[in-house]
């Protein structure tokens, strides 16, 4: 049910003014403001799984999103024109948001996708959660530095939390108090 009445609304919902300003005045509208960000569907999943396949050498296998899909995660992707540009899954529970997944199309890296997911979520959850938490592998830099500039904090490491060519890697435990 839900699938049919996200794609109602997908198909009803359009900002006209913000396409006309970005058609007419293309300076007074910036990219990101036009990205979208939509429920995923099963039927993103070759998409997302090219994207999950590029950015990781240990990548989730299509099994894995469908059980998030079953288990009821909010699972959604950010798109330019019906691209998928990205992709990001959270879990609530207990007063708590966990980023399970997010993921950038390596030629968008650098570009806003991510602060456009991680805004949303941030969004989404407020209200509904007190915390979100995240893991990041400490050799991946450029989330780093995007979650701390959105405002994440670290809060501890998980020993061997990531499989790694060489074993395993630690992760770094980040949170965001949202107030």
């Amino acid at each position: 049910m839900r699938g049919l009445l996200d794609k109602i609304k997908n198909f009803v919902v359009y900002d006209a003014d913000r396409e006309f300003y970005a058609k007419v005045f293309p300076e007074s509208v910036s990219r990101k403001d036009l990205l979208r960000i939509r429920w995923m569907a099963i039927s993103d999943l070759p998409e997302v799984l090219k994207i999950e396949r590029q950015n990781y050498e240990f990548p989730w296998d299509e099994e894995i999103f469908k059980d998030c899909f079953r288990a009821n995660y909010d699972l959604r992707v950010c798109e330019e024109l019906d691209k998928i540009l990205g992709y990001c899954i959270v879990s609530m529970g207990a007063g708590e948001a966990h980023i399970l997944n997010i993921s950038v199309d390596p030629a968008e890296h650098r570009e806003g996708v991510g602060q456009k997911m991680l805004e949303h979520l941030i969004e989404h959850v407020h209200g509904k959660a007190e915390t979100i938490f995240l893991e990041v592998r400490p050799s991946n830099t450029g989330a780093i530095a995007l979650y701390k500039k959105i405002g994440f904090n670290e809060i501890g490491i998980r020993k061997g939390y990531y499989p790694a060519e060489n074993g395993r890697e630690d992760a770094l435990m980040l949170a965001l108090e949202l107030f």
